[in-house]
């Protein structure tokens, strides 16, 4: 059965297969802008990426995929973050990069095979170069104070990815644009729908420029071309498949089509894949929620990278999934589960179709809530009645990139002052003395705790950030 993933242009489901006579298939993504450590809500994106990546192998061969994810380490977020600890852009971008590759690497996501970064001389001059060609088409202009806009209405087929409708794009709507534009952008704009190519250098800008397209100022590129030209240089004019959050769809995804085949007039992506956001407790994630959990907290609470990545698993990727605090003990008990399974397993004699409604299930638009279930099937019939061996448990395990040999991160202990507190507030409660369980409480929260009452008795865990 073929892999089968939801198309974002088409909105039905198509078959993944290389365009190329050489059979390899072409697969990009849009990686990290690197001024802060990535969130769980980046990670659901890059682990959905890793299982592509992974059923992509399983079904062409490693050496049949190739892969690539870009670094954005030049934009307002990177700059500012240079300027605010007045170090250069080179040192704060390297920094997050690394932190970025060492919580993929925790989360064992495969590395790309290439990872391209916009400030890279190569790909820079590729930048430069195509939007020197939308140029010479007519399809961006050189704006007063030099920069270079691409010119929206120069592309009719422009909105078909994201369905926005022609009242949206007029001047000043809230869909024009690229988010975050400010009204000095807008003021060297011709319409308000158009999109920065290049932009001309700032005094805020401090040393972060380069030379700049034809007739125009030095400066540095727009977000939108960087991943145009990327992909480009390494995978050429057409890929076969373009992924990235749901949040990425509108406006850079719909730039990149319009940029990419105005410039090399063909298709730039055969096909597109976007997943779906993440909440946390049922909420938006957002900084002023405080609801922005990294790897580096989950740690300190002591949650593994695996339980994590099984968590992110857990719902299918195209809908919204709740993460809670609770569902990654859940995914605790799931991967203890999975090792004691495994290590039961005969070395060999075990029949690999049994995993067929596992794939399948993967194979249908990613739907990894059914694949899980088909997987406890077999684990629940236990090893000798499931028909596995260690190798064949193992693909499977490969394809999910759960590794079972990680280590388990030992459990935050809450000190004894804390649970006395706890204790306290436990009896405090069953007695009905609420005002006195509700002051006990936030003596406990006072002290970095905070605690989770259930049917049978409660649970401490540290407040993430004290």
């Amino acid at each position: 059965m073929p892999i089968r993933l939801h198309d974002s242009l088409t909105r039905t489901a198509l078959p993944l297969a290389p365009g190329q006579p050489d059979g390899v298939f072409r697969f990009y993504n849009c990686g990290p802008t690197v001024y802060a450590p990535a969130h769980i809500g980046n990670f659901r994106t890059f682990v959905v990426n890793d299982l592509i990546r992974r059923l992509l192998e399983l079904e062409f061969g490693a050496d049949k995929v190739r892969h690539v994810r870009n670094i954005t380490d030049v934009d307002d977020k990177t700059i500012r973050r240079s300027r605010e600890e007045n170090r250069t852009l080179a040192e704060v971008t390297r920094q997050w990069t690394e932190k970025f590759h060492a919580d993929c690497d925790a989360l064992n996501c495969l590395r790309p095979h290439d990872e391209p970064r916009a400030t890279d001389p190569r790909y820079m001059s590729e930048q430069v170069n195509m939007i020197d060609v939308l140029l010479e088409k007519g399809n961006a202009y050189v704006a007063p104070d030099g920069s270079v806009y691409f010119k929206v209405s120069s592309y009719p087929a422009y909105g078909a990815l994201s369905r926005v409708k022609e009242r949206e794009l007029k001047p000043g709507s809230a869909l024009a644009g690229k988010p975050g534009a400010s009204a000095a952008d807008a003021d060297e704009k011709e319409d308000g729908s158009d999109f920065a190519l290049w932009k001309a250098h700032k005094p805020e800008d401090g040393p972060n420029q380069w030379p700049g397209p034809r007739n125009a100022a030095a400066g540095r590129p727009g977000w939108h071309i960087e991943c145009s030209a990327m992909s480009k240089a390494i995978l050429g004019p057409t890929i076969d498949l373009h992924t990235g959050g749901v949040d990425l769809l509108f406006p850079h995804h719909e730039n990149e089509i319009a940029q990419s085949q105005c410039c090399n007039d063909r298709t730039f992506s055969r096909h597109w894949y976007h997943s779906e956001h993440l909440l946390v407790d049922g909420k938006k994630m957002s900084k002023s929620l405080g609801n922005l959990y990294t790897l580096d907290q989950l740690a300190a609470m002591g949650h593994t990278p695996m339980a994590l990545r099984y968590a992110l698993l857990a719902g299918h990727p195209r809908k919204q999934l709740n993460f809670t605090l609770d569902s990654l003990h859940a995914a605790e008990k799931a991967l203890a589960t999975f090792r004691a399974f495994a290590a039961a397993l005969p070395p060999s004699g075990g029949d690999d179709t049994v995993l067929d409604p596992f794939f399948a299930a993967l194979h249908d638009d990613l739907n990894t809530p059914a694949a899980l279930g088909a997987l406890f099937t077999l684990v629940n019939r236990g090893p000798a009645e499931s028909k596995l061996d260690a190798p064949v448990f193992a693909r499977a395990m490969f394809a999910l990139g759960l590794k079972l040999d990680a280590p388990v991160a030992p459990k935050a202990e809450a000190p004894a002052d804390v649970t006395a507190l706890a204790e306290q507030r436990w009896a405090a409660k069953k007695a009905k003395d609420f005002a006195a369980a509700d002051r006990l409480r936030g003596e406990i929260a006072g002290k970095g705790w905070t605690m989770l009452d259930g049917k049978d008795g409660y649970k401490l865990e540290p407040i993430k950030g004290a």
